[in-house]
């Protein structure tokens, strides 16, 4: 079948609890050899005597992501197989987006969910180096060289005439600027490189109590530089420099002194490294958005550590698979930030 006709099954828990625990269940839901998207109706019936911790171990290791469509408190087998998915969402309406990422990326998708599932027990640099593995892994993959080929006549704009990032230090506060409003504070090599230098700073002197992150407008950050995707020799190369410069290891050492000011329309890397801080605010006109996934890629700029330890896993593998926005007010709902400032 091809990609873009797939349709899932929504399994009822019956079925789902028996695929689960079957031999082949790997293989079966693949998106090499099967099913690119396991989805299971979790307020339908099941046997009385499940095998609920073959089934928990099959969602944990399954090679693709796994969708719970669940709309009340559900039964007991329900309840203790919920934490184990990918997604749960409340209704068919939300599953549409998911369908759609699985068809243009399914091996993003599943190389998404897995690095999710095995960050749970991770430290942020354990979490760190296992997604610029996968990142660098999806670089080299089918999906990700497909996006790039699609890009068409990539233009660079002029040279910079000014610093990609501003510092300015007054007695015990250090204000970060991300300075590139002309390209909505795309986030360049050259600013990696500069906020990296910033951030040195504060981690060395813990006498800046106070240290500030924020965007010239129009937008704190429209996500990593399209125009330089697809530029370094080669996906070695580029975990060897994420290793070594890693704006998100850093914010993660000095994150109890760091508050954060977001604005307009924060994309991958515009909300990944700023959710490291211990507090972020946001003005009514900012969103925010994962867009990796629909590249080929998964977020790079450490958002799946950063995210899931404030809004959770499944919530983060929602957001990076679907594609979607979600407004200021629901994002402090959710926990992805702080405040809401009128």
């Amino acid at each position: 079948m091809p990609a873009e006709a797939y349709v899932p099954s929504v399994l009822t828990l019956r079925d789902a609890l028996a695929r689960l625990c079957a031999p082949g269940v790997a293989e079966a839901y693949s998106p090499l050899t099967g099913e690119p998207l396991l989805v299971v109706d979790l307020d339908t019936s099941c046997p009385a005597r499940s095998n609920l911790a073959a089934a928990r171990e099959s969602l944990a290791a399954l090679p693709c992501p796994s969708v719970a469509l669940a709309r009340g408190a559900g039964s007991e087998a329900a309840r203790a197989l919920l934490d184990r998915f990918d997604v749960v969402i409340a209704d068919a309406e939300e599953l549409a987006p998911l369908v759609a990422a699985v068809r243009r990326s399914p091996f993003a998708c599943l190389a998404l969910v897995q690095l999710l599932r095995h960050g749970e027990g991770l430290s942020i640099h354990e979490g760190l180096i296992a997604e610029s593995l996968v990142y660098s892994t999806l670089q080299a993959g089918p999906e990700f060289g497909a996006w790039l080929a699609s890009r068409t006549g990539k233009r660079r704009g002029p040279p910079p005439t000014e610093p990609a990032v501003l510092v300015e230090r007054c007695g015990k506060r250090l204000e970060i600027t991300l300075n590139r409003p002309e390209k909505h504070n795309a986030f360049s090599a050259e600013m990696r490189d500069a906020l990296c230098e910033a951030l040195e700073i504060a981690v060395a002197d813990p006498s800046l109590t106070d240290i500030a992150l924020r965007g010239e407008r129009p937008t704190f950050c429209s996500g990593g530089d399209l125009d330089e995707f697809g530029s370094l020799p080669d996906p070695a190369t580029a975990h060897v420099i994420r290793s070594t410069r890693n704006p998100a290891r850093l914010l993660a050492a000095c994150a109890e002194r760091v508050h954060a000011e977001l604005h307009g329309a924060c994309l991958g890397a515009g909300i990944e490294l700023p959710a490291f801080a211990k507090r972020i605010a946001a003005w009514p006109d900012t969103s925010f958005r994962l867009p990796e996934v629909a590249m080929g890629l998964v977020p790079g700029a450490g958002g799946t550590v950063s995210l899931p330890r404030r809004i959770g896993r499944q919530r983060t593998a929602w957001l990076a698979l679907s594609g979607l926005p979600i407004d200021a007010r629901t994002a402090l709902r959710w926990g992805l930030v702080d405040e809401v400032r009128e």
